[in-house]
C-alpha cells in the first residue's frame, strides 16, 4: 500500500518507511503527516513473548497505532469489520498502521522479536474493545 493511499483513505495497511544505508549502517526516518498520519502520544515495546502466545486481540474506539518490529519477525492480523488481512512484520523500514476501530491480534513472534508501537493517545482502559461482536456492532452502528 502506498503512503499516500493510507493517509488520504485512513485504512490500514504496510508503509514503507525512508531508509539511508551507508558504510555507517543503516538510518530509518518515519516522518509524522508524510508517513505517519499521527503524532504519537504513548509508545511502548513488547517483546520476549513466549511461543504461542498472542498479544493485541482487541480495537481502540479513538486510538491510532502503528507498529514496527524492529527486530525478529511477528504477524499482524487487523480486521476493519469488512476484511482481514495478516502480514508479517520483519524488517524495521516497514510499518503497519493500524487506524481506530481496527480490529488487530499480533501471533507467531520469533524468540528475538521487538515489537515498537507508536499509539495516539495514552493509555484510557474504555478506549478498548475486546469483544469482537461489540467491535462488529460498533462499526454497523
Amino acid at each position: 500500500m502506498a503512503n499516500e493511499e493510507m493517509s488520504a483513505a485512513g485504512a490500514a495497511g504496510l508503509v514503507e518507511l525512508r531508509e539511508v544505508v551507508d558504510a555507517r549502517g543503516s538510518l530509518i526516518v518515519a516522518e509524522v503527516r508524510s508517513q505517519l498520519p499521527f503524532a504519537a502520544e504513548r509508545i511502548f515495546i513488547i517483546s520476549g513473548v513466549p511461543e504461542g502466545e498472542p498479544r493485541g486481540i482487541h480495537a481502540h474506539r479513538e486510538c491510532q497505532q502503528f507498529l514496527i518490529c524492529v527486530n525478529g519477525s511477528a504477524k499482524a492480523m487487523f480486521d476493519d469489520g469488512d476484511r482481514r488481512r495478516v502480514v508479517t512484520l520483519n524488517r524495521a523500514s516497514q510499518g503497519l498502521y493500524m487506524p481506530a476501530m481496527t480490529w488487530g491480534t499480533q501471533y507467531d513472534y520469533s524468540p528475538d522479536a521487538v515489537l515498537v508501537v507508536l499509539a495516539s493517545h495514552p493509555y484510557d482502559a474504555g478506549d478498548y474493545i475486546h469483544d469482537y461482536d461489540e467491535f462488529l456492532a460498533l462499526k454497523e452502528g
